[in-house]
């Protein structure tokens, strides 16, 4: 009776699996998020390598005008050398984990030049990234233009 009581409250102790998901869950939360500003800054630097690392080859974004660009489209805009950001930012970054799926959802502004005229934007998005092979790749984006 006594070691079953033992062992009752042994187990009762020790964090079960669901304890280890949750941490491992916060820990790429967190993994996620710092690659996602990663993104932002690359995207800001056209370092087009870390951006070619961090987009799935599938990936897919729909921009503010309701265009879509794939990886390729996606990384020659970013590359163009007409296009000068001067911010491009993040805040109210919210990540939601579901397994090897994360969604990130926020706020993004970005100033700059296009073909020497002054840009804008102040946008919301929704980010999808997806672990595969051990790697967390960007596989779909959405930006768009609050309605005041």
């Amino acid at each position: 009776m006594r070691l079953a009581i033992a062992i009752g409250l042994v187990l009762c102790i020790l964090p079960g699996p669901g304890a280890r998901l949750g941490a491992q869950e916060k820990n790429d939360a967190a993994y996620v998020r710092s690659l996602e500003l990663q993104w932002t800054e690359s995207y800001k630097q056209r370092q087009v390598g870390i951006l070619s690392s961090l987009l799935a080859d599938d990936f897919v974004i729909t921009i503010e005008d309701g265009s879509t660009y794939s990886k390729t489209g996606y990384i020659s805009h970013s590359a163009e050398p007409s296009v000068h950001v001067d911010v491009a930012e993040m805040s109210d970054i919210k990540v939601r984990m579901h397994g090897n799926i994360a969604v990130l959802t926020g706020a993004y502004h970005e100033r700059g030049e296009s073909g020497s005229k002054p840009y804008e934007y102040h946008d919301r998005f929704t980010d999808v990234w997806m672990k595969s092979g051990g790697k967390w790749q960007v596989i779909a984006s959405h930006y768009s233009v609050a309605v005041k």
